[in-house]
């Protein structure tokens, strides 16, 4: 004869066999949703890549801009934690400066406003200045600029 504690007991186990299955499957179902709603993210993503890399043939200023930032980041991406917080930030404001040259360099070619014009000049002067001891603050300290922090300059034959 089956007692009620034998009951109790057989009833627990099957329900939490069924309970663990139900975690499983919600589990699963959300690491699904979770690859979906990625795929679903990047599938945006690319899709305005590539609405805005249309748009940067028809406009040549907004395409350097766009490569100025984009040569920026890689170069920020590229350094190496040093240890030194200092050393860290000249390195890393160094391809940011760069960048600022870059476009308002850009800014000079294609810009029409004189007073954005004025700025752009005075952004290359105040940060190329900027670089230059930025650089002479790491070579005091022997801890050269990492070749990843320098960004190269556009090179869109109009001289820059």
């Amino acid at each position: 004869m089956i007692t009620e504690r034998e009951t109790t007991q057989t009833t627990g186990q099957f329900l939490t066999k069924r309970l663990d299955g139900a975690i499983y499957l919600i589990f699963a179902l959300a690491v699904v949703l979770t690859i979906l709603g990625i795929s679903v993210l990047r599938a945006g993503v690319e899709s305005e890549t590539l609405a805005n890399s249309s748009r940067t043939t028809a406009d040549p200023d907004w395409s350097e801009l766009i490569a100025s930032m984009d040569r920026m980041h890689m170069a920020m991406g590229a350094i190496k934690r040093s240890g030194n917080s200092d050393v860290d930030f000249v390195r890393l404001m160094l391809p940011h400066h760069q960048a600022a040259i870059d476009m308002a360099k850009t800014q000079l070619l294609y810009g029409k406003d004189a007073q954005m014009r004025r700025l752009a000049q005075e952004i290359i002067t105040d940060q190329q200045s900027e670089i230059e001891l930025m650089q002479g603050w790491l070579k005091q300290r022997g801890s050269a600029p990492a070749k990843e922090s320098q960004t190269p300059t556009p090179d869109s034959g109009k001289g820059n």
